[in-house]
């Protein structure tokens, strides 16, 4: 038949997309033909989920899935119970949809109470699992997390220790340089201007400036030396 046909042209179509790596496209181009979920073919649905689980993508497959599987014509197909552990392995467990998988197993009313009860022990086994997973990955975080705190302890204490070292160097210096002559100092520093600057005597246009340079030495002179041991100055 044509939907035979058509479904067949699919399941090559994925194939093809899954082989070149296009495996994002899969579900929106057999939407693309079949428009709703509800109505893909049992074996197009099987296909996709068992793509989306492969690349550990399934939740793409969580709402198409759910709406195939509480569509009231599709419970009746001999597939339904299949797709149905296909979507509970592959889909709802993976993401740790617990609860919604419990609530479409109990509220399947196709399938039998034997097959019913396998179902919840696997979705329990599951639950159990996924709680020691987290307990695992929780107790390495902490541990992760103590052990960040002791390095991050031990630098900050370094850099505090570096901080204080610093601290005195610094005030070991400003004391020192408090401790020297401020007018000596400036005396200093008057000379060291005049070998740097080179002024040429010979030059009219410096006369005026060491003429000023002359009376601020002199003045400098007075200010360090006291009047009792002041030494002669010769012009």
């Amino acid at each position: 038949s044509s939907a035979e046909v058509k479904c067949s042209l699919c399941v090559v179509g994925i194939q093809a997309l899954a082989e070149m790596n296009r495996w994002r496209e899969v579900l929106s181009w057999v939407l693309q033909y079949y428009h709703v979920p509800e109505h893909l073919p049992p074996k197009v649905l099987e296909l996709c989920i068992l793509l989306y689980s492969k690349v550990r993508e399934p939740q793409v497959m969580l709402e198409v899935g759910s709406s195939w599987l509480r569509d009231q014509t599709n419970k009746s197909l001999p597939e339904y119970g299949s797709l149905l552990e296909l979507y509970l392995l592959h889909v709802l467990l993976p993401l740790g949809r617990f609860e919604g998988a419990e609530e479409l197993v109990r509220g399947c009313g196709v399938i039998d109470s034997e097959r019913q009860l396998a179902f919840l022990g696997a979705i329990c086994e599951s639950r159990c699992q996924w709680t020691q997973r987290e307990e695992m990955l929780s107790a390495a975080e902490e541990q992760q997390d103590a052990a960040t705190e002791t390095v991050l302890g031990a630098l900050s204490q370094k850099l505090l220790t570096l901080l204080t070292l610093l601290r005195r160097a610094l005030r070991s210096v400003s004391s020192h340089f408090y401790l020297l002559p401020y007018k000596k100092m400036l005396l200093a520093t008057f000379l060291l201007y005049l070998v740097v600057v080179r002024l040429d005597p010979a030059s009219p246009t410096s006369l005026p400036f060491i003429y000023k340079l002359v009376q601020l030495f002199r003045q400098a002179w007075a200010a360090v030396f006291s009047p009792i041991h002041r030494p002669p100055i010769q012009d």
